[in-house]
């Protein structure tokens, strides 16, 4: 009788203790923000490379932490908060920089938003030793304030023209004159460099500090862009610059300003070029490395430029029959050699040339890309790098010596890992996730081992043992002579008895992956709830993601859409044989070019898909800007039936089921043009279907309770319909 009660007691405890596993509600996630992982913020190595700054928020608000990589116990506040005070106003620290010699910092305030990189700020420089805090000398917003290397000047960019302020007097001096909104930029890019080619600041100082290398954009011939913001009486229209397929682009250049004359000297570029990707200077502050694509970007070059002069020789070349990749590179500074990235060989590994453009070795090899470069220590002739080598779906940290000998995996926990090296590469900070387990941080030496623990997010992982989650599994599909890999997420109750609707989550754009070992953040946890709520949530990359190499990777060439889609509906196939798989309830999500593909697998696929949510999504390249879309597609008028064969405004007929359509209105970087050409390709076929426009909201979507309400639309959407 005993045995019997304590059996039932037993059973009861463990009952009881099941129940308490919580529920996700989307308010834990868009309001509330339970479920946010911690990180460390505003990492900047020390000189010493003993010592690194994070940004660290108080009661006071945010001040500057100086921490040791050794000795976690060893810290002290570099800068207060409480001392970020200027004519008797508080001054708030949003972004910070160091000068070269670490007396000074540069602080960046009232951070305004530009685009996805760039913006403007108020600038104050802090002395160090007397904690005074001085304002720059500009009386009104500026971008891209940076230190000389020698300290003593500060360079910006400010109404299209380039300045810099002396801190000796204070004195500032105007670069250009001819800066003129929509017309001409000078050190700043324009829209589409920034947004493509990732360059913001256009400008570099020599290392002598005696010159500023800087890009000269002409878009006065640029077609504009104008969205409306509604927030008054009359909605303002904001105008800029933004060239779609086939349009006209800048006209760019690169201009040398040598301070000790107040001269200006063009580089002349040697051979034909549409763009310019990158400018490098060289270790003597004598030449500079000026890297240009031609329009179709499937040749590269690199021209060794005279700085005084402005004459120059290509020293690097490098086609494709496709398209090459914008590389990284980086000049030695004790020697006149470079390291480049390149898929010349199939995929994306590290080399190493002279300064005649010779090569002299191939630092990595092998079927696996490197996904990442963190620099190089000269002293000890050694290259740090990141890539897929364990698996597409990892990411690991290594080191091999400047000879390509004696390569090093320098991290050990399954996942992803990224590095943030010290100074003298020492020490990394390591940041390491998995697609189950919230980002922990570590400070590692040289080798990989870990020597101090910065956030364990520990307070979180209790929060989720608390919270009804499944296990995030890897699988893979074969499909179209290819292995796929695949994520699903299940209900935690799953039975395989049961037939449960499927959710299929897409992006599938070049390069591109969703199916990592990491941490996917807040939609991690709104797919678990769609799982607690029945349904069975899948991510596939198609052919054409990233991390397999240049073959997996650009076999979607000229006809975007195309392969990608035929992967995801023979994916959707596959589910669909499965039995615990209900095959006429399998729908699809995506944003942005998930978007664009989940509208296709709505209506080249409506035989498959049930339902579709698309948010932010292309519906014709026609639509997108240039670099991006004719790196993968080439011109309209050059490919128009690429452009055609894979638009969803063109297959709206076959529509057969629950179709929604989401986009922000004051959208900068896919228009909302993409949506309304597609309500009037779905009126036009009589499709009834679900649309929702967010006034003022870009790309993102994001600001208040928007993320609230978007995912509730979505949620709601999903479980009325699918």
């Amino acid at each position: 009788m005993k045995l019997f009660k304590l059996v039932l007691l037993l059973l009861v405890v463990t009952t009881v203790g099941a129940q308490t596993k919580q529920d996700i509600t989307l308010e834990d996630i868009w309001k509330n923000y339970k479920f946010y992982a911690q990180s460390v913020y505003g990492i900047r190595s020390m000189n010493n490379g003993v010592n690194f700054t994070t940004q660290e928020r108080g009661e006071e608000g945010v001040s500057l932490e100086k921490q040791s990589y050794v000795d976690v116990e060893n810290t002290s506040i570099l800068v207060n908060a409480a001392d970020l005070v200027f004519d008797g106003n508080k001054i708030a620290l949003e972004d910070y920089e160091f000068s070269a010699d670490e007396k000074k910092i540069l602080i960046a305030t009232e951070v305004e938003a530009i685009y996805r990189y760039s913006s403007k700020a108020y600038n104050y420089i802090y002395d160090v030793a007397t904690k005074k805090l001085t304002p720059l000398n500009t009386k009104e917003k500026v971008m891209h304030a940076t230190f000389s290397p020698q300290a003593s000047k500060i360079a910006y960019v400010k109404n299209n023209n380039l300045y810099y302020t002396d801190l000796s007097n204070g004195q500032e001096t105007q670069i250009t004159f001819d800066g003129k909104k929509n017309e001409i930029i000078n050190g700043a890019s324009d829209w589409v460099y920034e947004e493509e080619l990732e360059l913001v600041r256009a400008f570099e100082w020599s290392p002598d500090g005696n010159k500023i290398a800087f890009f000269r954009f002409d878009e006065t011939n640029v077609k504009e862009w104008n969205m409306k913001m509604y927030n008054d009486l009359y909605p303002e229209e904001v105008r800029f610059k933004y060239p779609k397929a086939g349009e006209e682009n800048s006209k760019v250049s690169i201009q040398i300003y040598h301070l000790e004359d107040n001269s200006i000297v063009d580089m002349g570029i040697e051979n034909a070029y549409e763009y310019i990707s990158r400018i490098n200077w060289t270790n003597d502050s004598k030449q500079l490395a000026i890297q240009t694509f031609n329009r179709h970007q499937n040749d590269l070059n690199i021209q060794l430029t005279d700085a005084f002069s402005g004459k120059g020789k290509v020293i690097f070349n490098e086609k494709n029959e496709k398209y090459v990749e914008v590389p990284k590179t980086e000049f030695l500074t004790t020697k006149n050699q470079f390291i480049i990235t390149s898929e010349k060989d199939g995929f994306n590994h590290l080399y190493l040339y002279d300064i005649n453009g010779n090569l002299i070795n191939q630092l990595t090899k092998g079927n696996w890309d490197v996904t990442a470069y963190y620099g190089v220590d000269e002293k000890k002739g050694l290259v740090y790098y990141q890539s897929a080598e364990k698996s597409p779906l990892e990411r690991h940290v290594y080191s091999v010596k400047l000879n390509g000998s004696s390569k090093k995996q320098l991290t050990q926990k399954s996942g992803d890992n990224d590095a943030d090296f010290s100074t003298t590469f020492d020490y990394f900070i390591n940041k390491h996730s998995d697609a189950n387990t919230p980002y922990y941080i570590t400070v590692n030496d040289r080798n990989g081992k870990v020597k101090t623990v910065l956030q364990d997010n520990a307070d979180l992982k209790e929060r989720m043992k608390a919270t009804k989650l499944a296990k995030k599994e890897f699988f893979t599909i074969a499909v179209n002579d290819e292995e796929l890999n695949a994520w699903s997420i299940k209900p935690t109750d799953f039975d395989e008895t049961i037939k449960y609707p499927v959710l299929m989550f897409v992006y599938g754009g070049p390069g591109s992956q969703t199916v990592e070992d990491n941490w996917g953040s807040s939609n991690y946890f709104w797919f678990q709830m769609l799982a607690n709520k029945g349904y069975v949530v899948v991510s596939v990359d198609n052919r054409g993601t990233g991390a397999r190499g240049a073959d997996f990777k650009k076999i979607t060439y000229k006809q975007l859409g195309k392969y990608e889609v035929e992967d995801q509906l023979a994916a959707a196939k596959y589910l669909a044989t499965l039995p615990y798989v209900d095959g006429s309830r399998i729908g699809i999500f995506g944003w942005s070019y998930g978007g664009y593909m989940s509208s296709l697998c709505i209506t080249k696929g409506a035989d498959i898909f049930k339902t579709a949510i698309a948010v932010a999504p292309v519906t014709n390249w026609r639509f997108y800007d240039s670099i991006y879309t004719e790196r993968y597609m080439q011109t309209p008028q050059e490919n128009e039936d690429g452009y055609d064969d894979n638009s969803p405004i063109n297959h709206v007929e076959k529509l057969k089921g629950n179709y929604l359509l989401v986009h922000g209105i004051a959208d900068d970087n896919v228009h909302y043009q993409n949506t309304t050409e597609m309500t009037i390709s779905l009126v036009n076929a009589n499709k009834q279907f679900t649309q929702m426009a967010y006034p003022n909201k870009n790309h993102g979507i994001f600001g208040g309770n928007t993320r609230l309400h978007l995912y509730t639309l979505m949620t709601n959407f999903i479980l009325e319909n699918l």
